[in-house]
């Protein structure tokens, strides 16, 4: 064997094994990827998620709002990446506690009443004004002493939240998009989908509280959505009792 014929057995075995090393890295870094995902969603390979649809209120009979079946298509595309399997139900019909499955909870409590239960429960300190008489506050959020109104089309806001209930490790955590509109939700589903790995990031498998602003969805859709502020403990926080006025004290004297 000459001197060319082994250097070009040597080239092949040196690519042959560059390649090898290639592809076990690209694969390591995959699979550590997909697990911190898996983890962060409470989804891993196999398990079970939960997509509770709330009602369109537009409707005297059951339905969906379209832009809420586009918010459940982003959820599902992110389940399915996980290798896990989705249930669906409405949101009258969940008979589930909490860490059992993986929850993924959409609409406002006006049209959920699983995300009514949900706030009641875990949010003490946010009201949503779901009144239907037109008015400036219609929809407002209000956050510990923070009020956030709607500007239809210009400026709306959704609550996207990752909670869990006890101290147990294994227990599956639930996913609120709770907008003033149904494409809010969307965005926030867009939202997860986009920044999951960011957010996993900065707040590992902990519980948090996002609100977000939608700007401009009459021009832009669901797509251009800025963080407002992690309102995590002013949420988790019970509203202050407000004192009784002074007249009302001095009646009941």
């Amino acid at each position: 064997m000459n001197d060319d014929v082994r250097n070009i057995i040597l080239g092949l075995v040196a690519a042959g094994i560059s390649a090898g090393l290639g592809w076990i890295a690209r694969t390591y870094l995959w699979n550590r990827k997909l697990r911190r995902k898996q983890a962060f969603l409470g989804l891993p390979e196999n398990s079970e998620a939960l997509l509770v649809v709330n009602r369109d209120p537009a409707t005297s009979e059951p339905a969906v709002h379209r832009f809420d079946v586009f918010a459940l298509l982003e959820l599902a595309a992110l389940i399915k990446d996980c290798g896990a399997h989705l249930q669906m139900v409405t949101q009258d019909h969940v008979q589930q506690g909490f860490g059992e499955r993986t929850e993924f909870c959409v609409g406002g409590p006006g049209s959920n009443r699983r995300m009514l239960d949900h706030m009641a429960a875990m949010l003490p300190g946010v009201r949503i004004n779901i009144t239907p008489e037109p008015g400036p506050d219609r929809c407002a959020f209000q956050i510990g002493s923070e009020r956030y109104r709607m500007e239809h089309g210009v400026t709306e806001y959704v609550l996207l939240a990752r909670l869990t209930a006890g101290e147990r490790s294994e227990a599956r955590p639930v996913f609120l998009f709770c907008g003033q509109r149904a494409i809010n939700n969307q965005a926030a589903t867009r939202y997860l989908a986009r920044n999951h790995e960011r957010l996993a990031r900065k707040h590992g498998n902990d519980s948090f509280v996002l609100l977000l602003k939608v700007v401009n969805s009459q021009a832009y859709g669901p797509d251009v959505v800025e963080l407002v502020s992690d309102v995590t403990r002013v949420a988790q926080a019970p509203l202050p009792t407000p004192a009784p006025s002074r007249r009302a004290s001095h009646r009941a004297s």
